[in-house]
């Protein structure tokens, strides 16, 4: 296997990537044995992108992969392709979500089910080698990963700048000075900022921040809800909003 090149497992994260276009997919190696629907429209969307197709046996292909869940399919892929922040900035609406503090790879997929779910149009992280890891984050986030845009950056206090001047406000998970998630009306262009449960979301980021929200507890909770869930609560009441409001035009 060349440098640059990984394993993805299983039809969903083989198909996410040929789908999504976001990383190369040089082979497929499929079970000639595996007959079922969702193999062959993967096979034919295959070839009608000029991947190529390797029959192996099963027990070759148990060779090739890291697990035993591929259920008898693996793809070799390139690189992830990363946009950039600009590509968004002058939309009259846009949901962006940035992430920090979040080491495993099962969370950070979680995370990025959770907010291609919930409609976000695209995640910022800082700068990381998530690509050894490419194929557990496929599997967690059930092919998310493969289908929302990522922009990676080595420079977070300019990504804020680059916010702050498109007039993109910035929500940050945080109890400092904060507000009830439930208290607030979100505009049709935002940030929201996760940090990770240990280390939280940098001292920059907190910072820039426009607004800190909280979630509201049902009671004294010492432990914190962990990313994932936070996530996808905050996620969703914008997502709720957003659809409030084109209901209501």
């Amino acid at each position: 296997m060349e440098n640059n090149e990984y394993i993805l497992e299983g039809n969903i994260s083989v198909k996410a990537a040929i789908i999504n276009a976001f990383r190369s997919v040089s082979a497929i190696y499929v079970d000639p044995e595996k007959k079922d629907k969702d193999t062959f429209y993967i096979l034919r969307e295959a070839n009608q992108r000029g991947i190529k197709i390797v029959y192996r046996s099963r027990a070759e292909i148990d060779a090739m992969a890291s697990g035993r869940t591929h259920g008898g399919m693996l793809a070799k892929v390139g690189e992830r392709t990363f946009q950039s922040l600009d590509d968004f900035l002058s939309k009259d609406t846009v949901y962006l979500a940035m992430i920090e503090g979040i080491e495993d790879p099962f969370n950070f997929g979680y995370l990025l089910r959770t907010f291609y779910a919930a409609g976000v149009d695209a995640v910022i992280l800082p700068k990381r080698n998530w690509t050894t890891a490419a194929d557990v984050v496929t599997r967690a986030s059930a092919g998310a990963s493969e289908a929302i845009p990522l922009i990676i950056t080595e420079d977070t206090e300019e990504i804020l700048g680059q916010l702050k001047q498109a007039d993109i406000p910035l929500y940050c998970a945080e109890r400092k000075n904060a507000c009830s998630l439930y208290d607030i009306e979100f505009p049709r262009r935002l940030c929201i900022a996760i940090g990770g449960e240990m280390r939280g979301l940098s001292k920059a980021v907190r910072a820039a921040a426009d607004q800190n929200i909280y979630i509201p507890y049902g009671r004294d909770a010492r432990n914190a809800l962990n990313a994932a869930a936070a996530a996808a609560i905050f996620s969703f009441e914008v997502l709720r909003q957003q659809i409030k409001k084109t209901c209501d035009q």
